[in-house]
Parts: structure tokens; sequence; C-alpha cells
């Protein structure tokens, strides 16, 4: 009974230009075009010495682009210019925008140089979302 372990399935890489609101479960491999730090809180000196770090970051691959939150350590691997490999990210809407997020339960993983160009002329986070309640008579 020990050695029945169930295999792992092979990831199913996502594009950016198939993300939709309010999915989760995505596999993308993205190169990071921008990163701005949008907060940092914390005192190294408190009780507490962990710090919150937050960051925009743009990415995208060849289908689009679509801005990434980063959280704590995912803002040190989020380096301009790099690609990275995005494990069960997830889109969070943040005032009827898409953003894409990994939380504890994901992975960002730094990788090899990819060879496509972001297409940056498909930007998925200045598309506004709706939330519409359809009545069913």
């Amino acid at each position: 009974m020990a050695d029945s372990k169930p295999g792992l399935r092979k990831p199913v890489f996502t594009k950016v230009d198939q993300l939709r609101p309010g999915t989760s479960g995505h596999t993308l491999t993205v190169k990071v075009v921008n990163t701005k730090m949008v907060m940092q809180r914390g005192r190294p000196d408190g009780p507490q010495p962990r710090q919150m770090r937050i960051a925009e970051c743009l990415v995208g691959d060849e289908t689009g682009m679509i801005i990434f939150t980063a959280r704590n350590d995912q803002v040190d691997l989020m380096q301009e210019g790099s690609t990275v490999i995005l494990r069960n990210a997830k889109i969070d809407m943040f005032k009827g925008s898409m953003r894409l997020a990994v939380d504890k339960w994901g992975r960002v993983e730094v990788t090899e140089p990819a060879s496509f160009t972001v297409k940056e002329d498909n930007n998925l986070s200045l598309i506004e979302y709706e939330l519409v309640n359809v009545v069913v008579e």
C-alpha cells in the first residue's frame, strides 16, 4: 500500500489571452516587463521582523500582458527582463480589472530566458469588467 502513490500530473500551460475573471489553477510562463513597488510595511526592529511588501509587476507572453501582484518573497524574484513560471496562479479582481496572483498554494519560479517577445498591445488589466446579476424567470 505504501508504494501506491498517485502519479503527478503534467502541468497544462495557459497563455495570457486565455485568462478569465474568477478562474484559478493556471500555470504560465511569462516575462517580467516592469516592476513597481506599491506597498512596504513593517518595522525590522519591531517584535515581528517580517515586512509586508506588495509590488505590481507587468508580465506577459506572446499573446498579451497582465498585472501580477507579487507579495513578500515573490517581489525579489520579479526582476525586470527575467522569465518566471507561475504555478497555481489565480485571477483576482481589483477595481473591476483582472490581476494575476499566486497565493500560498502556488509557486513562483525563475527559469531560463524564454525565446518569445511580449505582445505589448494586449494588456488584459486595462479591460474593465462589471458583475451583472441575471434574473432567471
